[in-house]
């Protein structure tokens, strides 16, 4: 992938890190949680794949907190890993990888055979039951034992409509308040890019791949930790939630 010298990458980071705000006001609490869960079971010098890593939201926090970690990240989305290894260039900590993670060959891209932990923000809802639960196979295999393996995603129990769908209008009332003060959405921070002189033509062959936005289907926590439990975790359970959102902390 081509990066242009002088291009401002970190601006484009932050840029994407407040548009994923807009939509997710404590998107840096569930950073926090999952960055001391990893402290907790596996040290201060983690190896860790930033599973569909996008621009690398992850693998930033992880070297601001742990300066000795090293990272691989994978996506397939081709602009926001130029993103990504734009904001990177020259740190030899972190690797990318570009792969499709419906691709069953795609672990023997990896750098390494195992991590101490896999981690992923805000992407895997892309995928629908049946794909995420073999993506959860792989996942297992490249964990070593006694790492972990964090999903933080949007994860809804159906169970409850009422809750959710006042939950919803909340959160949407919010959302149009902070977009009348200027905030940037997701198909306006797309635009953006797309008018950009570097990253118009990944864009473009972004959106061949994807389209518009990809739909999956949003299971809820409970689904996640018995599947995850299923593809040979020894424990799995939340360890973060909001009404919309929680994360999942798996242990092999």
């Amino acid at each position: 992938m081509t990066t242009t010298t002088g291009t401002d990458w970190r601006a484009w980071q932050e840029s994407w890190d407040r548009q994923q705000e807009w939509y997710m006001p404590d998107r840096e609490e569930r950073f926090r949680v999952m960055l001391d869960m990893v402290e907790a079971l596996v040290g201060p010098e983690p190896r860790v794949l930033d599973l569909a890593c996008g621009t690398g939201s992850i693998t930033s926090r992880l070297f601001a907190r742990f300066p000795n970690a090293v990272s691989t990240g994978i996506d397939l989305d081709p602009a926001l890993l130029t993103i990504a290894e734009g904001t990177f260039a020259g740190d030899r900590r972190v690797t990318f990888v570009t792969a499709d993670l419906t691709d069953p060959d795609w672990p023997t891209q990896l750098p390494y055979d195992t991590y101490d932990a896999v981690l992923t923000a805000t992407a895997l809802h892309w995928l629908h039951s049946e794909p995420l639960a073999a993506l959860y196979g792989h996942v297992a295999e490249l964990v070593r034992d006694g790492g972990v393996f964090m999903n933080a995603d949007h994860m809804i129990d159906e169970t409850t409509p009422r809750i959710n769908a006042a939950e919803r209008a909340h959160r949407h009332t919010r959302m149009e308040q902070a977009k009348a003060k200027g905030a940037v959405d997701w198909a306006e921070w797309w635009q953006l890019a797309a008018q950009d002189p570097v990253l118009g033509a990944p864009t473009a062959r972004r959106f061949e791949i994807y389209g518009e936005h990809a739909e999956g289907d949003a299971q809820s926590a409970d689904w996640h930790t018995r599947v995850l439990r299923d593809k040979g975790f020894a424990e799995a359970r939340t360890v973060w939630s909001s009404p919309s959102d929680a994360l999942v902390l798996a242990v092999k």
